[in-house]
């Protein structure tokens, strides 16, 4: 009897119970890094610049290095474009604005910041781990990948910044608009009289 008098033990084995308990601790420290855009994106960028240094003094891995930049360009249109194309499909949820007389629908992304931010650290971190076995190290030409990429880059930009333009839509969010508004003159400024 394995279960002991109430039948077959349901608890885990302890493997699983630590797995689980790392993932809730992960979790927990990705979800406390959710609001502080800024430092993820500049903990994303010492990881991004730890690879090229990687890369640069080995001299090879250009084959994922290339693979990294176009998995990175698929993100980018991603949060870039909108959750609901105009072009493809009409829907009864939020909609963009095509005329300055329709309401304004607030613009949401296909690819959230988060999930992008942690989909291009996650790239980076595979991409830096892939560096050292050398079964990837494939040889290849580098300068022909690096054209073919900034090829690929422009005309996949151009057709999304011509998508902006047709549907009126800027998914960068630059910050809060702010208004003017009166300036106090300097006798009002004084003591207010009721």
């Amino acid at each position: 009897m394995e279960g002991g008098v109430g039948g077959p033990s349901t608890e885990p084995p302890p493997v699983l119970q630590k797995l689980h308990q790392a993932s809730r601790i992960y979790q927990y420290y990705l979800d406390k890094t959710t609001p502080h855009a800024v430092p993820r994106w500049v903990g994303t960028l010492v990881v991004a610049l730890i690879y090229g240094l990687r890369v640069y003094y080995v001299q090879g891995f250009y084959i994922i290095t290339y693979g990294l930049g176009i998995y990175i360009l698929n993100l980018l249109i991603g949060f870039l474009s909108p959750l609901v194309d105009p072009e493809l499909e009409v829907s009864d949820g939020p909609l963009l604005p095509t005329k300055g007389s329709d309401e304004f629908k607030p613009f949401i992304r296909r690819l959230p910041e988060f999930k992008f931010w942690y989909s291009v650290t996650k790239a980076f971190a595979i991409a830096f781990v892939m560096t050292f076995f050398s079964a990837f190290d494939v040889p290849v030409f580098w300068p022909i990948l690096l054209c073919y990429w900034l090829v690929l880059f422009v005309l996949t930009m151009k057709r999304q910044i011509a998508h902006m333009m047709k549907y009126k839509y800027i998914p960068l969010n630059i910050g809060k608009q702010k208004y003017g508004g009166k300036k106090p003159s300097a006798s009002s400024s004084g003591s207010r009289a009721d």
